[in-house]
């Protein structure tokens, strides 16, 4: 069976326990049939074990069995709606099965261009995987290129682009763009991985890729018109929690390092967010407001 075939049926296994919370295993099996995941073929059995051990082991989602119904339904939901890469594979295969069968109608859909500087993703992941020293070519905008050798920590997804989180000769953490890179080699010389190091973690406190200095504060929003129910359904950023609700607006809070990241975010949605604390922020926003009007 060629891979796309089988991811396909893990993504069907998955969205189907989702969507019924339980099913015993025949009930899986006529959805399976009806379905016509594999030609109107039954499930069998076995397949299915191995199947659950793979998605356990690709995904980090279990299925388990509940001993007295003898159904089958997903004990750790809430690894479906993380940071994780898990989750970040689920959601992309799931996608690109939903598009592989949609091709009839491709002339019909309007999807955004592809992440820039995936080529080098295939090195970059196997450096990070065996602790291997990284040379690379990069050119910022605006600057000279230059070359040098890295200790890789961490890929990061944002806004369509990949960056490299990596260690420097400097003993400094610096943020890489992958479509910046002239070139990636991989040295034969290794690193020590710190054993405590969670990107997760690294990332926690901020929005976006900039990791500077910026102070840890608790910011408070209002947000107002659409924004409210945006932000319930799409967070800003885990520390999202929100605060009161009137007909008018909605206030939210968060501990955060507002970085130029942060800020960027805010503005992107004009009117329909207001920071109201602390007080600092909200001046440095209304300053960044004044400086934009004066260009129109």
């Amino acid at each position: 069976m060629k891979p796309a075939q089988i991811f396909h049926q893990y993504i069907w296994i998955i969205n189907t326990l989702r969507a019924y919370k339980r099913l015993t295993f025949e009930q899986l099996n006529q959805k399976w049939q009806d379905d016509a995941v594999a030609d109107g073929n039954s499930l069998q059995r076995s397949s299915f074990n191995r199947h659950r051990d793979a998605i356990q082991d690709m995904f980090g989602i279990i299925i388990d069995c509940e001993p007295r119904t003898y159904k089958y339904f997903i004990r750790n939901t809430e690894v479906l709606g993380d940071d994780s890469v898990e989750s970040w594979l689920f959601s992309t295969l799931a996608v690109h099965g939903v598009l592989a069968d949609s091709a009839a109608v491709k002339e019909r859909m309007v999807l955004e261009n592809a992440p820039a500087g995936e080529q080098y993703l295939d090195i970059l992941i196997r450096a990070i995987r065996t602790n291997h020293r990284l040379y690379i070519g990069y050119r910022k905008f605006g600057a000279e290129a230059y070359e040098k050798v890295v200790c890789p920590y961490a890929l990061k997804l944002f806004r369509q682009r990949w960056y490299l989180l990596a260690l420097n000769d400097e003993k400094q953490m610096r943020i890489y763009a992958l479509d910046r890179m002239t070139m990636v080699e991989q040295t034969d010389e290794t690193f020590e991985m710190p054993a405590d190091f969670s990107a997760q973690a690294y990332f926690s406190e901020y929005f976006g890729v900039l990791t500077d200095d910026t102070p840890l504060a608790h910011v408070i929003l209002r947000a107002h018109k659409w924004m409210p129910n945006y932000l319930r359904t799409l967070p800003l950023h885990h520390s999202q929690r929100e605060l009161e609700s009137t007909p008018d607006y909605t206030d939210f809070s968060y501990d955060i390092r507002p970085t130029t990241d942060f800020l960027g975010e805010l503005l992107r949605h004009s009117d329909g967010i207001e920071v109201l604390q602390p007080l600092e922020l909200r001046e440095k926003m209304r300053q960044m407001i004044a400086e934009t009007l004066k260009r129109y």
